[in-house]
């Protein structure tokens, strides 16, 4: 992660928008590295936000207009995986978006929105409130200190 951390808020943006794609990266590691480093915290959360949310459109592309086979290879999801995004949000409706942050769960989650075709103002709406909430916590944890 210091790589990442190493190119200030390019890096942060990179770290963000990984996270929420191919690789099982921790974003908020470099979020908490710049904000103990003095970045501005208004302008870390956001990167770190626009980078995630990105990361999460790009999932949502590949539900949309992916097959299973794509979303396989590039996003390792398994078909499973994705049977189960969709059960999640027949049954708890499309605020489970709200959870595309959490690990695990919020990659299948962004590509299943894309696959119900999902509107994307409401996923974009969903998906940013929830990721914006998760890095402002991490923020105010980490300023805290």
């Amino acid at each position: 992660m210091d790589a990442f951390a190493q190119y200030g808020y390019i890096g942060l943006f990179t770290a963000s928008f990984l996270a929420a794609t191919i690789l099982p990266l921790s974003s908020e590691v470099v979020l908490i590295f710049l904000l103990l480093n003095n970045h501005d915290p208004i302008l870390s959360i956001t990167v770190a936000t626009a980078g995630n949310v990105l990361g999460s459109v790009t999932n949502y592309a590949l539900g949309f207009w992916g097959s299973f086979l794509i979303m396989e290879r590039l996003l390792r999801l398994s078909q499973t995986e994705i049977i189960r995004s969709e059960q999640r949000f027949k049954k708890y409706g499309v605020f489970s978006l709200l959870l595309a942050w959490v690990p695990i769960i919020g990659d299948p989650l962004t590509v299943a929105a894309g696959v119900l075709k999902i509107n994307i103002y409401l996923f974009l709406i969903l998906v940013t409130a929830g990721k914006l909430f998760r890095y402002i916590i991490v923020g105010m944890l980490v300023l805290s200190l």
